[in-house]
């Protein structure tokens, strides 16, 4: 009962806002990590996962049968539900995915925000736990369980100024990647997967891939905004 008091207390403690320069410079260093080659890979694969989530999440809402995830090694993503293979529920299904990076990293700003940066952690392992349960592949049980051992180590060792740090990177990498992969979608053009998300939206609603890329990219130029106006309010006034 003492292991479970202590781990409650420490999840809904409420923390002091870090200084308006270290959330700056957590923001420059989830930029740099989206922009660059050689860490993008990464950042990529943990988009994969909430980008997942979204398909699994809202499968589940719409009344949908969710049947397994799968996460791979060049940080592509399947999640398989049965269910009508029309209709507004699939639509909503598909169009979550891109969306989801987006609407968590808001999320993760409201969090931060009130102060609950280790809530953000606690809440990040519930994710991944939940995903777990779903994944039918080794290289995703790896990955999230590296993931989820990961923050619970940062959760239960690291110094709650080092914990607030973690949680605003990874708000920031949310906000800052959902576009790029999106922009890689509009890029690439008739080199397109004919299975993305847009296409198959496409060929569900008659409305265009294209249109449903821009519609997403708007979408997620709104959420970066959005949270980073939450996330440092103070430093973009006086910009």
């Amino acid at each position: 009962m003492d292991a479970l008091t202590e781990t409650w207390d420490r999840a809904t403690a409420v923390q002091p806002l870090p200084e308006p320069g270290v959330v700056l410079a957590t923001g420059l260093v989830a930029l740099l990590m989206v922009l660059s080659s050689t860490t993008w890979r990464r950042v990529r694969l943990g988009v994969t996962v909430v980008h997942e989530a979204g398909h699994a999440v809202v499968a589940v809402l719409v009344g949908r049968r969710l049947q397994g995830i799968r996460l791979h090694a060049d940080t592509s993503g399947l999640t398989v539900s049965s269910g009508r293979p029309t209709g507004p529920g699939m639509v909503a299904t598909l169009l979550a995915g891109y969306l989801a990076p987006a609407v968590v990293g808001v999320g993760a700003a409201l969090v931060l925000a009130s102060g609950r940066g280790v809530a953000l952690l606690w809440l990040m392992m519930l994710l991944l736990v939940g995903l777990l349960l779903w994944v039918r592949n080794w290289y995703g049980v790896l990955t999230l369980a590296g993931a989820g051992v990961g923050i619970g180590l940062l959760t239960w060792y690291a110094a709650p100024d080092v914990q607030a740090v973690v949680a605003y990177l990874v708000a920031w990498l949310l906000l800052l990647a959902a576009p790029r992969p999106v922009l890689e979608l509009v890029t690439a053009g008739r080199r397109r997967s004919r299975s993305s998300d847009p296409d198959q939206l496409a060929r569900l609603t008659g409305v265009p891939a294209l249109v449903w890329c821009l519609l997403m990219l708007v979408a997620n130029l709104a959420g970066l905004l959005v949270g980073a106006l939450t996330l440092a309010p103070d430093l973009l006034a006086r910009a």
